[in-house]
């Protein structure tokens, strides 16, 4: 490694600035990590504020949003036509896959794989079972009031609903 030459600097002289400038680079450095922390730690916060339970805009519906890993999903908790006169759960008839048909709609999950990317949720499909289609959908939160785009396609080709807190 090549020396530094400073004219009329001593090398104790040298030592010291180095240790001067090797603290000062420590310095920034940490300073630099807890700034990363503590944007990580507010995006995470703000991610975290849809979970919870909305109403949907009928107030027919209760659905639970929570997050799994970093992937928000919300299931159907409650609804005014899930218990049917004779006690039994409606089940998921209007889906088109045979296979789910036979599913009680109490419980099923109806939000999947939304991801926060800092101003709102992307990414995921919402699933309606009073018509038994899916959608690609987009939530934007504002304040208690979630508004949820589902669209096929494109977002233009789509119809926005509005979902209120429940909790």
């Amino acid at each position: 490694m090549p020396s530094l030459r400073y004219p009329g600097m001593q090398s104790v002289q040298k030592i010291q600035l180095y240790q001067i400038v090797y603290i000062y680079s420590m310095k920034c450095v940490i300073t630099l990590l807890l700034l990363m922390q503590q944007y990580l730690l507010f995006s995470q916060q703000a991610a975290e504020r849809i979970t919870g339970q909305w109403l949907n805009e009928e107030k027919d519906a209760k659905i639970e949003i929570y997050q799994s890993g970093t992937l928000f999903f919300g299931k159907l908790i409650w609804g005014k036509n899930l218990i049917l006169k004779d006690g039994g759960l409606r089940k998921d008839e209007k889906n088109p896959d045979a296979g789910l048909k036979e599913r009680t709609l109490l419980h099923t999950v109806i939000l999947k794989d939304l991801e926060y990317n800092g101003k709102e949720w992307t990414g995921g499909t919402i699933y309606d079972p009073k018509s038994g289609n899916t959608y690609s959908c987009t939530l934007k939160l504002n304040g208690d009031i979630l508004h949820l785009r589902g669209y096929k396609g494109f977002t233009l080709l789509g119809r926005t609903t509005t979902w209120t807190r429940a909790d």
